[in-house]
């Protein structure tokens, strides 16, 4: 007897597993398209999370919380139309497809766009990968090895090192947190010290089991209860592709009552970063405000006014870089914009996207959300011991975060460059191939671990690749391998990151 029966898909393909947002206790397991295959697990995990609130495994793959409201039925019916005429393709790590694009998009879309912008998307929203040189085709070749992008990017990656470059940063998350309990409720919700108002603090977030379930700054707004506010406010900002996710978690722990209230900012509050060792000279011409390194030192959160444009000022940059965060309101990104890039002509400054800040971020050993930090690895494993903080008070996952701190952690998060072909200048080998993520991490003749990330670090000149490897292994610095492309490449472990080690750029 053969049966019949209708293929569901979510827009990328992959199950949507778990709880349904504002309907307590309501579940969903659909869009298994391969049920025999399949059904087993998401049946485990379902059975997991309903019985005891956990579903035992990381599950992000498949979680609902991966779409937001922007995940319409039209843009459902597009993507998955796209997705089925692939189902037997190879699926490259920088291809981008175009179905039901761009749909959401910041008030410098456009003028990204005029500057070259190649664009990718990331939770809905467009952002800029990379930015082509006028007259060039905007399309990066998908490939396993160096892209067409090659040489842009090592250009954008050397301008934020050698002087100034500018991102916007729209797309993370931001969430606003206020109230006469918002302190104490951060405070039992997150590893770290909560920051006194005016500062910034990197804070991972713990599940009950002690493992990461998210990776957090903290800004204390600078005291506004004379100006009319009752109470402390606090912005937290986290990766923009699990803003459902988080706010799961949050709305399952905020008390009832009006002492903490909280708000997803969504498109409200837009961003750009400006980034290198220029780049306080170029923001300092721009404001009355004193930005030496005294004044407004590493870690700093206070509002400025920039040129005409009020901003919340953040000095942080994920480039690992001296550098500042720039939040405005939506009506202002533009005008902010241009007087950036205006003041910036004299300094050099060139606009740089994903592509080199993931570039950036590698040779200082940043992880990130989804990669180095998720729910298969606890905070000592992924080398965030030192934002944990157990003698603050009761927090969510202290006590297991605390045992497992006894234990010892069983994996340890490890940087390598890895031994691959030069690139040819001006250009690249199109035959050389960096480690993107999930490739083999060898030591002698065993796998003992996986890449979580890789690429290539264009300001250092190294290939670089982050794994978690046994915690037996992780100081040993001979025999170690990494399988790129079906080729098994020597590889170096490091004691220390490539760029700026000491942190002296960022702090200074």
């Amino acid at each position: 007897r053969v049966v019949n029966g209708p293929f569901t898909f979510a827009p990328d393909g992959n199950p949507l597993v778990g709880p349904v947002r504002g309907l307590p206790g309501m579940w969903v397991a659909c869009g298994v398209m391969a049920g025999l295959s399949q059904g087993g697990g998401v049946g485990l995990a379902l059975a997991s999370w309903i019985a005891a609130g956990d579903p035992g495994f990381d599950v992000w793959g498949m979680d609902v919380a991966r779409f937001g409201d922007w995940a319409t039925p039209a843009y459902t019916n597009a993507k998955v139309r796209e997705n089925y005429g692939r189902r037997f393709r190879i699926a490259y790590r920088n291809e981008e497809l175009p179905a039901a694009r761009p749909l959401r998009t910041s008030p410098v879309h456009e003028r990204l766009d005029r500057a070259g912008a190649v664009w990718g998307a990331s939770y809905g929203l467009e952002h800029a990968l990379w930015f082509q040189e006028p007259g060039g085709e905007r399309v990066e070749t998908p490939t396993l090895r160096r892209s067409n992008a090659w040489s842009r990017v090592a250009a954008e990656s050397r301008a934020v090192r050698d002087g100034v470059g500018m991102i916007e940063t729209t797309g993370f998350a931001k969430y606003e947190f206020s109230g006469p309990g918002a302190r104490d409720f951060l405070d039992g919700l997150l590893a770290n010290v909560i920051p006194s108002p005016g500062r910034l603090t990197l804070s991972p977030m713990l599940g009950e089991h002690g493992r990461l379930v998210g990776d957090f700054t903290v800004a204390a707004l600078p005291d506004t209860r004379r100006a009319g506010h009752p109470a402390e406010r606090f912005l937290v900002f986290g990766s923009g592709a699990a803003e459902r996710y988080h706010e799961r978690w949050f709305d399952g722990r905020l008390p009832p009552g009006p002492e903490v209230s909280y708000r997803s900012l969504g498109a409200d509050l837009t961003g750009l970063a400006i980034a290198g060792p220029a780049s306080r000279e170029l923001l300092a011409g721009l404001t009355t405000t004193d930005l030496s390194s005294d004044a407004f030192g590493f870690l700093d959160v206070r509002p400025i006014v920039v040129e005409s444009v009020p901003v919340l000022a953040v000095r942080i940059s994920f480039t690992g870089d001296l550098g500042y965060e720039l939040w405005v309101e939506p009506a202002y990104q533009q005008r902010l914009f241009d007087v950036l890039v205006s003041a910036g002509r004299p300094h050099g400054l060139r606009l740089f996207g994903a592509r080199a800040l993931d570039s950036l971020r590698l040779e200082k050993s940043y992880g990130s959300w989804a990669t180095e930090y998720r729910p298969d690895y606890d905070p000592y494993e992924a080398g965030l011991g030192i934002f944990v903080k157990p003698g603050k008070g009761k927090f969510v996952g202290r006590d297991a975060a605390a045992a497992i701190r006894e234990q010892g952690p069983a994996r340890r998060l490890v940087t390598f460059t890895v031994d691959v072909p030069a690139p040819n200048a001006p250009g690249c080998d199109t035959q050389a191939a960096d480690a993107l993520g999930d490739e083999p991490i060898w030591h002698g003749s065993e796998v003992v671990g996986r890449v979580t990330s890789g690429g290539y670090a264009h300001a250092s000149g190294a290939s670089v690749a982050l794994g978690y490897v046994p915690a037996g292994l992780a100081d040993t610095d001979n025999g170690w391998a990494i399988e790129v492309v079906g080729q098994r490449r020597p590889a170096q472990r490091l004691d220390a990151c490539l760029f700026d080690p000491s942190g002296s750029r960022l702090r200074g």
